[in-house]
């Protein structure tokens, strides 16, 4: 870990404002931004990035969730059992991340993020949305006002065990990427399982705060959180994500996936190509 100085600071916040703002955009959490960001532009170690990622997370979460909770889409039920999937994966992610090296930790974020763009890119047209008044959410779905038509909308959770597996991968590499839980999420959840896009980004806000929790913890215990770094990046993230989310709130759904899947491809391959 370099020197703490006050430019480095000062770069860790100008890259907290940057991941947030795009994070809270795009409903991701700002951690698969933040993580890049710090390894290719500050020179940062991979495993003390992951460790500010995560404690990004656990701080600004609780913000992300509260500024959707007043359009109803938050699915707390769903999210609650989702969220035992995802704090066991996290917990396991921590305990094996040290087992893997620096160069290995790269190209697994590349790989991973590159996947979900593909997997965005190819559902970019599905809604997961009803607007039949007798649709009923059965015991997992839920309701909400639609922004784009500004009517209400149902939706029914499908394939609700592989939403769990999902929840329990997604926590794993949140934990040893430090990208939070929603970047694998939130695009799986709405490709696979009938939960839309902004349903499954929100619930997701509220669930990775505990799974990044888990992780956090064992980071900081052997170490590796630097707490002046992460206080700039929580300060940074923070701001980027409150003005991320009120820009999120007025574009299309479309609009939102393509510029997910842009960014995550661009940002995989930057990590991929740092690591050989």
């Amino acid at each position: 870990m370099p020197e703490i100085a006050l430019p480095l600071v000062a770069g860790v916040a100008g890259a907290g404002l940057a991941a947030g703002f795009l994070g809270g955009l795009l409903g991701l959490g700002g951690g698969v931004f933040l993580v890049p960001l710090l390894v290719l532009g500050l020179n940062l170690p991979m495993r003390e990035t992951v460790a500010l990622s995560l404690a990004t997370v656990v701080a600004t979460s609780g913000a992300v969730a509260a500024g959707r909770a007043a359009r109803l889409l938050i699915n707390l039920r769903l999210g609650l059992l989702l969220e035992i999937a995802t704090a066991a994966g996290g917990l396991l992610g921590g305990l094996t991340a040290l087992a893997f090296s620096q160069a290995s930790l790269q190209r697994l974020f590349a790989i991973v993020v590159i996947a979900i763009a593909i997997v965005t890119l190819a559902r970019i047209d599905q809604r997961n949305v009803s607007f039949d008044e007798d649709v009923t959410p059965g015991r997992w779905g839920g309701r909400f006002l639609d922004d784009d038509t500004g009517l209400p909308v149902t939706y029914q959770v499908q394939r609700l065990p592989l939403a769990i597996a999902v929840s329990f991968i997604a926590g794993n590499l949140a934990t040893l990427l430090g990208i939070g839980g929603g970047t694998v999420k939130v695009p799986l959840l709405t490709a696979w399982c009938g939960v839309p896009l902004r349903a499954a980004a929100a619930t997701s806000a509220v669930m990775m705060g505990v799974t990044a929790a888990a992780g956090a913890t064992i980071y900081y215990g052997r170490g590796l959180l630097v707490p002046a770094l992460a206080a700039a990046a929580i300060l940074g993230v923070q701001a980027g994500a409150t003005l991320g989310v009120r820009v999120s709130a007025r574009a299309p759904v479309r609009t939102l996936k393509i510029m997910m899947a842009g960014m995550l491809i661009i940002v995989g391959m930057m990590m991929l190509l740092r690591s050989l």
